[in-house]
């Protein structure tokens, strides 16, 4: 028998942002009893000896008191480090443009954080991520965000329908601006607050100049793939796939972009335009699995959607084969700067069935020696 709202007690994740501290107001209004819980992750003090997360958290409070809700503070510094940061490092001596934000959300948020709510009585972990939690033919689902602008289920892909049914999305339902709108009736403090961007728990700083703390990084040439040096780099490391910003190089004709890297000589490849056919393929091979019902339960091939970054639009694809722990895809129209370790995610409708960490793409259609099909 389901427990009355007012007995079931939900752990609210709060950032320190607008989006959780909404969820919270919602949750309480709603009628259930309701606890905001800080997470902690990342200790670093700026030139004015400012602890940034020390600000968060008193962000945080100013919120719960508003709420009459119980607030405490959990430290998962030493989790973050070792299980994400470490991983985002090493990815990035080894060349590749690594996602912490699927790997915070798998080993962090939904992981330690949540059997830390579990372990305090909660009968549900709530969060402000724009997704949804929904009962679809007797088994949880990961839905899309109803606001397709700022829809997370990208991110959440590795979550399991059995962490599902302990989890709320409360403001995955509507769209942002309802969101901030609620967060000024209530009159909290995040009511105007910026939205957090940057890496994930780290947050929005110069990226080069962070990540030279834990990286060694060698100037490099610029070349083109018949091997003409067009110019010096920096360090092969800071740039990724389809680049365009910050390459430094000039010239008449189109704006340069990056089409691939040779770490073992620290070389940068590029070519001029946007549309050049080194940076388009239509197939990918994918690892590292994770379906949100624990196994790929369609018949293949399976049409469906997917996409390979972040705020992509949809994109048609047949999944071809399974093969142990590798997914071979087929997209309908070549996709740009598929990016080694980022990760492609599929959706059947609204609903998201998983994904995978991209293995490589292509061959490109450069490599094959095809005329570009016309980009839609």
């Amino acid at each position: 028998m389901q427990k009355p709202k007012s007995e079931t007690l939900v752990i609210v994740g709060m950032s320190g942002g607008v989006d959780s501290s909404v969820t919270a107001a919602v949750l309480k209004e709603e009628g259930y009893k309701v606890v905001g819980l800080f997470m902690k992750n990342w200790e670093e003090f700026d030139e004015h000896g400012v602890c940034q997360s020390s600000l968060e958290y008193a962000d945080v409070i100013k919120v719960c008191e508003k709420l009459d809700i119980p607030y405490y503070s959990v430290d998962f510094i030493e989790e973050y480090r070792d299980q994400v940061f470490k991983q985002f490092v090493d990815e990035y001596k080894l060349g590749f443009t690594p996602n912490p934000d699927v790997l915070c959300n798998r080993e962090i948020k939904f992981k330690v954080f949540f059997e830390k709510a579990m372990e305090l009585g909660a009968d549900y972990l709530a969060t402000g991520h724009y997704c949804q939690s929904l009962l679809v033919d007797g088994e949880y689902r990961l839905v899309k965000g109803a606001d397709p602008l700022k829809d997370q289920s990208y991110f959440l892909y590795t979550n399991k329908k059995e962490i599902l049914e302990k989890v709320m999305f409360p403001i995955g339902h509507i769209p942002k601006t309802e969101v901030r709108a609620i967060a000024a009736k209530y009159d909290l403090a995040t009511k105007e607050k910026k939205d957090s961007t940057g890496i994930c728990f780290i947050g929005e700083r110069n990226f080069k100049k962070f990540l030279s703390n834990y990286v060694t990084f060698e100037d490099g040439d610029f070349e083109t793939l018949d091997g003409t040096k067009v110019g010096r780099h920096t360090g092969a490391t800071y740039y990724t796939l389809g680049q365009r910003k910050g390459l430094g190089l000039g010239g008449q004709g189109e704006p340069w972009f990056v089409v691939g890297k040779d770490m073992s000589r620290n070389v940068v490849f590029v070519e001029r335009g946007e549309f050049h056919p080194h940076l388009y393929a239509d197939t990918l091979t994918a690892t590292d699995l994770s379906f949100v019902s624990g196994v790929w339960n369609k018949e293949l091939p399976f049409k469906c959607k997917a996409k390979v970054r972040y705020r992509q639009k949809d994109q048609d694809c047949t999944v071809v084969k399974i093969e142990g722990d590798k997914i071979f895809v087929e997209f309908d129209q070549p996709q740009r700067a598929i990016t080694p370790r980022q990760s492609v995610v599929f959706y059947d409708g609204d609903i998201c069935l998983g994904g995978a960490m991209i293995e490589k793409s292509g061959p490109s259609y450069f490599e094959m020696n095809k005329t570009l099909p016309e980009i839609q």
